[in-house]
């Protein structure tokens, strides 16, 4: 297990942000998503939960074949998907992912937001206090991005918002800037296959770093465009991008429902008032079990023949001797 905290500061509060995380999650999955691979949402719907109170839950699956390591290809089926279920009770979040191929895989995350540049040291107290962990702080200006995720447009040191007066981010913002909102981030990697556990959690954690970053310079680039949207818009715009990413990647599901009224009695839909557990399956996925009404491959015929000894005397086989009474195998 790799457990690390994320820290990212935003030109942005908490409150602007709630509608900004929606549209920037809706929009990055669409963007990132093509046919065969991509972002499907399978749920998406209101959950209550008696510690956090309402919010909202969806369960997500990415594929992402194309996207793993040429290690990692190696190791895994060509149809592969991570399964993302998240919790949203904003200004707290859980996301967790897992993979039925590899049930020793699993990421946790667990989100805070509140207004200040990153300064909370005691933020996760109540859920890793006794816990080691290295804190890192990601610069949405100044770190640098995998270059092919690179767009001018999306810098925050060069863009600029026309609604919101902010942005052009130069060294030292966090420092000055108001306002100023931070997103802290707790994450455990958990790979526990000898052999692998520390290249593959090491692995992970930059991918989950350069994902962090990413989406939280597109958030501030994009403020324009989610900047006065109501939550009923965003929602909106929600639904129609999840159909639209299901379409992109060629999936068809029934139309996605997104309403305000939870769909089963809180009582049974609600979480555990810590962080939920997703049980994982040893179970082979669907697309490695054999199918039950395939006939089953004959390797060998299921009854043995024995030759006639008479037939076998006349002609003279090696091992045979011509008598009145043939010699016949003895059978046990």
């Amino acid at each position: 297990m790799l457990l690390k905290e994320y820290r990212i500061c935003m030109p942005l509060t908490v409150d602007e942000y709630k509608i900004g995380q929606l549209y920037m999650i809706s929009k990055h999955s669409h963007e990132q998503s093509d046919r065969g691979e991509g972002v499907e949402v399978v749920q998406n719907e209101p959950f209550e939960d008696p510690h956090h109170g309402n919010g909202q839950f969806t369960e997500k699956r990415v594929y992402l074949n194309s996207k793993l390591p040429s290690w990692a290809r190696a190791v895994v089926p060509k149809i592969f998907y991570v399964t993302e279920k998240a919790w949203n009770y904003y200004p707290y979040t859980i996301t967790e992912y897992t993979c039925s191929f590899l049930p020793k895989f699993s990421i946790h995350i667990e989100t805070k937001y509140e207004d200040n540049k990153g300064s909370n040291d005691r933020i996760f107290d109540n859920e890793a206090k006794d816990l080691e962990r290295e804190v890192c702080f990601i610069d949405i200006a100044c770190d640098e991005i995998p270059e092919r995720y690179y767009k001018e447009s999306e810098d925050p040191k060069h863009f600029k918002s026309e609604k919101t007066g902010r942005g052009q981010l130069r060294e030292g913002w966090r420092d000055s800037h108001q306002p100023i909102m931070c997103s802290y981030k707790l994450v455990t990697v958990k790979f526990e296959v000898w052999g692998l556990q520390t290249r593959v959690e090491q692995f992970v954690h930059k991918v989950v770093r350069d994902i962090l970053l990413i989406g939280h310079r597109q958030a501030f680039a994009w403020v324009d465009e989610w900047y006065d949207m109501t939550m009923d818009e965003v929602r909106e715009f929600e639904r129609a991008t999840q159909e639209a990413t299901n379409r992109k990647i060629g999936i068809f599901p029934p139309a996605i429902s997104i309403s305000s009224i939870p769909l089963l009695p809180s009582s049974v839909r609600s979480a555990p008032s810590s962080a939920p557990s997703t049980p994982l399956s040893t179970d082979a996925p669907d697309f490695l079990s054999v199918p039950k009404d395939r006939p089953r491959k004959k390797s060998a015929p299921e009854t043995l023949t024995l030759p006639d000894p008479e037939k076998r005397a006349t002609l003279n086989l090696p091992g045979t001797h011509s008598s009145e009474k043939p010699c016949r195998p003895k059978l046990e």
